[in-house]
């Protein structure tokens, strides 16, 4: 069994910045890509950012592009997302989940592991 914790959410102001960590233990996959989501209140769960195997390829929500980077580590089976620049519109619950692929895939179908969540909230 895999598992995932995230780390890293909490309270900021608009225009300020979070990095979240999500680390996979227990029976990982041998080659794995990972990704975010995230689900606010009364909405449905939405991708967010994600980042292949190698690291080499990365791919963006719409609504985040040029303010969050997903990047990862593969010694320490952990993938990290800087937020930057803020908005209440941000505010959420935001998972990490693996997907048994080399390639950065988008939709929540694809992933087979998912992290309990942390919350974001950004205050205006």
């Amino acid at each position: 069994q895999v598992q995932l914790v995230e780390s890293g959410g909490g309270l900021v102001q608009a225009g300020g910045s979070l990095r979240l960590s999500c680390a996979a233990s227990g029976r990982t996959l041998r080659t794995y890509a990972m990704g975010w989501f995230r689900q606010a209140p009364g909405r449905e769960r939405e991708f967010v950012a994600a980042i292949s195997w190698s690291g080499g390829s990365t791919r963006y929500a719409d609504s985040v592009k040029g303010r969050f980077t997903i990047s990862r580590d593969n010694t320490k089976n952990t993938e990290y997302l800087q937020m930057n620049s803020l908005k209440p519109e941000d505010t959420a619950i935001y998972y990490c989940a693996i997907a048994n692929t080399l390639v950065a895939v988008t939709h929540f179908s694809e992933y087979d592991y998912w992290g309990q969540g942390t919350q974001v909230t950004v205050s205006s």
